[in-house]
This record gives structure tokens, sequence and C-alpha cells, in this order.
């Protein structure tokens, strides 16, 4: 786990709505716009990107930063791009805050 890495992708407000978004997609997004199939894969960019009110490429520019620091897991399915959180690193993060900050 790359602390810093994680810490700084979450560095901005919609980063971090995302994260909580995708906690409970169900919660935070339309069930037309979201299937059982699709759910596990995660939710897709431009749903994401209509729920922050934000441009597709800066949403999806915010998408790969948590990408590349592992907080979200991306799953590509023919043309879209679906994200969802990757529970286990932030479990492992939650408690190595706890256990050293």
């Amino acid at each position: 786990m790359e602390l810093l890495d994680i810490i700084k992708s979450l560095s901005n407000e919609t980063r971090l709505n995302i994260l909580e978004w995708l906690k409970d997609p169900f919660k935070y997004f339309p069930e037309e716009e979201l299937s059982e199939e699709t759910v596990n894969l995660g939710v897709c960019v431009s749903d994401i990107a209509k729920k922050a009110a934000m441009s597709i490429p800066t949403v999806s520019d915010y998408l790969k930063t948590m990408s590349a620091a592992k907080i979200l897991i991306a799953t590509r399915k023919g043309q879209w791009t679906y994200y969802k959180r990757n529970e286990k690193l932030i479990q492992d993060l939650a408690q190595h805050i706890k256990d050293k900050l």
C-alpha cells in the first residue's frame, strides 16, 4: 500500500464523494442506470459524471487517479469502463491509520 498515493488520490472533495457514492451505488445512482450485472462491475463513468455534475473527461481523470492509487478497481466492458471500490485496500488503509497514525 502506497499511503501517500492513496491520500493524494483522495485530496479532492469530488473524489471523496465518488468513494462514498460507490460504497452504496443503489443509494446514490438511479436504479434504471444500474443492474445486478453491471453493479458487480461497478458504476459507469458517465453515470458518475452526471452525479458529480462534471464533465466526463474531468471525472474520468479523477477515476484514473484513484485507480492508479488502487483505491478503485476499473473494469472495461465493451466501450464502457466501470469503477468500484477496492474494499480490501480501504480496510487495510483504515487498519493502517488505526495502528500507525
